[in-house]
């Protein structure tokens, strides 16, 4: 390692160093008659201990260690529940179907069966959106004109059918895990 690159590297560490710096860094052997001579001083992250220095006993350290990482376990831990609360997105739609059971006994049932017709739907929209782009080539949405009309053939139908295969999976998932949960 040359001095150029071993500098940044001892100003970070807070390392001292001393000595004679070999007049051709990339070598590694030096010119016959030079000599290398270094000394390290390397000082230690904690202050030294003497007996005359007012440093806690070990048994009162530990039991502040402890404490400290309790309380970071302890934050650590709502934390988790936090991040299952947020992330089970299931839960909102299993309540939503609880609530509405008695008023709308079938409506689990009914997304479990519409959910195949829709995603095939869906699917469908987009094989033919796709089949549409290949055989008109790269020039296909070059100009306004056939880009409005490739929006007007497919762009609404395949929103808004986005949006209703985004609201009744959901509830179909959430029923499905209901029934498991029972």
């Amino acid at each position: 390692m040359c001095n150029a690159t071993l500098w940044p590297y001892v100003i970070a560490r807070g390392i001292r160093f001393r000595g004679t710096y070999p007049r051709h860094p990339l070598s590694f052997n030096p010119p016959s008659g030079e000599t290398m001579q270094f000394q390290f001083d390397i000082a230690s992250a904690y202050p030294p201990t003497s007996e005359s220095s007012t440093a806690q006993p070990p048994a009162l350290a530990n039991v502040e260690t402890l404490a400290l990482l309790r309380q970071l376990l302890e934050v650590q831990r709502e934390h988790l529940s936090f991040l299952r609360a947020t992330h089970d997105a299931n839960a909102r739609w299993r309540a939503f179907l609880a609530r509405w059971r008695e008023d709308f006994p079938e409506l689990p049932d009914s997304c479990q069966q519409a959910l195949p017709i829709l995603e095939r739907s869906y699917s469908a929209l987009i094989a033919e959106l796709a089949e549409y782009l290949r055989q008109d080539g790269s020039e296909s949405l070059d100009t306004d004109f056939a880009l409005q009309e490739f929006l007007d053939k497919y762009g609404m139908r395949l929103a808004q059918l986005g949006t209703i295969l985004n609201l009744v999976a959901p509830l179909a998932e959430a029923s499905q895990q209901g029934e498991s949960q029972t």
